[in-house]
Parts: C-alpha cells; sequence; structure tokens
C-alpha cells in the first residue's frame, strides 16, 4: 500500500470540455480499488494549477498528478522543474491530449492502465525552455501559432464560436497566411530562412494527431527543431497531409534538425506557442533542461523515451 497522503491529484474541472470534472468519480474508484490514499483537489482558475502543485510539495505529497490536459500537466510542472523528491504524472481527460502519448498511455485510460499508473515506473525526462516559460511538449511559430493568435482574444480566453469557428480559422490561415523572415542561430551556425511553420519539441505529436517532430527522444538530451520554410497553396496542402504520418520531414522544404539550443530572431513581433499558451515576441531563446522532471509513465506503451536510461520504478526519496 502506498503511503498514506503521498498523492495527490489536481483536476482542471473544465479541462475537456467538462469531461475532468465528471471523471473524477471514475478517479475515486480507482484510488479505492489499488488501496491509494490521496487527496482530490481542484482549480479555480487559469494559473492555479502551478500554486496548487508547489503547495503540495511543500506540504510533503511525492505524487503529484493532473486529471485535465496539456496545459495542466505543464502547470502543475512548472514548479517542480529541476527539485527532486517529486514524481509528476497525468490521467488524461483533456482535448488533444498530446502530452500523455510522451508517457506511454493512451487519450484515454482503461483500467489496465490504472494498474501500470500505480505500479509507479518512473523516469527522468527532458524539458523545453523559451524565453524562460517552460514547455513538455513543445512550441511553435508560424502558421499554428498565427491560428492560437486568431482564434484567442487574450491567452487563455477563447473567442465565441467553438470547433467551427477554430477550423476556419485553420483554413483562413492555410489560404492567406504570409511566412515572415527569420535568423536562426544553432551553435555557431547562422542562417536566414522563411518561416511557414517552424516547431521546436520535446515530444512528437501536436494538435491531436500531427507528427511535425517524428524523431523527437524525450530524455535525449536534444530538441527536435521542424522548420518548413515558404510554401505555395499546393505545397501547404500536400505537407499538411503528409504531417499525420510524419513522412513531411523528407520534402525538401523542411529543414528538421536536433540541437541542445536555438536562437529565432524576427524583425517584428510575432505569436508563438508555448505547450499550446499563446504569447509574443520578437526573439527567441530556446534550450533544452535534460532531465529536469520525473515522470510516471508505461514500459509497456509506445512511450517516447530511451529504455536504456529507464530509472527504478520507485526511486524517490520517502
Amino acid at each position: 500500500m502506498v503511503n498514506i497522503k503521498k498523492w495527490v491529484f489536481i483536476v482542471n474541472p473544465i479541462a475537456g470540455n467538462g469531461f475532468a470534472k465528471r471523471y473524477v468519480s471514475t478517479v475515486e474508484a480507482m484510488l479505492k480499488k489499488y488501496a491509494v490514499e490521496a487527496d482530490i483537489i481542484f482549480t479555480e482558475y487559469a494559473g492555479h494549477a502551478t500554486e496548487l502543485a508547489k503547495s503540495s510539495a511543500n506540504k510533503g505529497y511525492k505524487y503529484i498528478i493532473g486529471v485535465g490536459g496539456d496545459g495542466t500537466i505543464n502547470e502543475i510542472a512548472r514548479p517542480l522543474i529541476g527539485r527532486k523528491g517529486f514524481v509528476i504524472g497525468l490521467i488524461p481527460a483533456g482535448t488533444g491530449n498530446d502530452f500523455i502519448q510522451i508517457l506511454g498511455f493512451p487519450n484515454r485510460f482503461e483500467e489496465s492502465h490504472w494498474k501500470t499508473f500505480f505500479e509507479k515506473h518512473n523516469i527522468l525526462m527532458d524539458v523545453g525552455s523559451c524565453n524562460g516559460k517552460y514547455f513538455l511538449n513543445g512550441m511553435g511559430l508560424g502558421f499554428d501559432a498565427q491560428v492560437a493568435a486568431e482564434n484567442y482574444a487574450e491567452p487563455g480566453k477563447v473567442k465565441m464560436g467553438g470547433k467551427y469557428k477554430y477550423i476556419w480559422h485553420i483554413v483562413k490561415t492555410l489560404l492567406f497566411f504570409k511566412e515572415k523572415q527569420m535568423t536562426l542561430i544553432t551553435g555557431t551556425h547562422k542562417s536566414k530562412s522563411t518561416c511557414f511553420m517552424n516547431t521546436v519539441s520535446i515530444g512528437r505529436r501536436f494538435a491531436g494527431g500531427f507528427f511535425i517532430t517524428p524523431k523527437a527522444i524525450a530524455n535525449d538530451g536534444l530538441l527536435d527543431v521542424c522548420n518548413v520554410k515558404k510554401l505555395n497553396l499546393l505545397q501547404r496542402f500536400r505537407i499538411l497531409l503528409m504531417v499525420p504520418k510524419g513522412t513531411h520531414i523528407t520534402n525538401s522544404k523542411v529543414d528538421y534538425h536536433q540541437t541542445d539550443k536555438i536562437s529565432i530572431a524576427f524583425d517584428d513581433k510575432v505569436p508563438f506557442h508555448v505547450d499550446g499558451e499563446l504569447n509574443f515576441a520578437q526573439k527567441f531563446d530556446i534550450r533544452v533542461l535534460p532531465g529536469a522532471l520525473n515522470v510516471l509513465y508505461n514500459p509497456a506503451g509506445k512511450h517516447f523515451f530511451h529504455t536504456d536510461l529507464q530509472y527504478s520504478k520507485d526511486g524517490i526519496e520517502r
């Protein structure tokens, strides 16, 4: 049995259009079945998960678990990055659920996944940093960031219109987006390029099914960079049809490489997203923090880790 009060579940009740809140009864049932003593607490506003994760760590919880989506786990991770003695995990209850793929779990748990989850297999994973903002999955510039900018009135507040409005923004941006010039510095190499879309990542999957960086390994100490250069309309459709299978990286319009840090600069401020959170900047200092976060994962699933670097399933201080 897990030591009493070593676990806390931080629920974002609005994640997955309210699915996370409805899923709490299942969480409670699984806690009871596997004899796990845990507290369940709810977020009440944007950024609250960060506050709750920090206070939970200070109170002595060792396993700090999110129930929600990518934004929820990003908030929970922020105060725990680089700190020893804590393990974070995610019960996927969001919409896109891209981060959970890194850990080898599916978008929705079946009972067998709960069993694996409570076996406490943990591993250190890398974290990305862009202008001091952390990302667990990835950050993006260009087309996808512009879609986010069109769809948000301000960071964290969605415009009225829902899914169909979002689809309209994708179509409109695909048709009318104008690439900008950017300067990239990787190590001692400096170059200029146009940017239809530039993704820098720890994980592989974005937007629920697009494998933009299909070679990414979450504990190799490297960032995967996928820069899609200026495209005509036909090329845009062709590339986007290739992205779900990750075959776009062989296209001559795509520059794909790995690095531990990269700097990017534009002439003016442009939108960018960090794990889906919208921001604006002109210059970008992006780097990897190797092994900065201890996470629960599924060793039997299709995870994105080097297994020869696997840590013990229960290797934290108690």
